[in-house]
């Protein structure tokens, strides 16, 4: 599992698989899942991720 965190757009990308995403839901305003060929979750996006997240997270993140 990777983390990586945009400043410049405030959004944090978890990586749970190496595996291409080919399909992304977005399940609440601004939390969006993604999914692999084989409908299985491979990654989530937080957008504007500095008002929903701890800032230690945040910071973490972006090492």
């Amino acid at each position: 599992m990777k983390t990586r965190y945009d400043p410049q757009i405030d959004a944090l990308y978890v990586d749970l698989s190496d595996r291409l995403a080919v399909e992304s839901t977005e399940i609440s305003p601004g939390i969006i899942i993604d999914f692999d060929a084989d409908n299985r979750i491979v990654g989530i996006e937080l957008l504007n991720a500095s008002a929903k997240l701890a800032a230690d997270a945040i910071a973490d993140a972006a090492e």
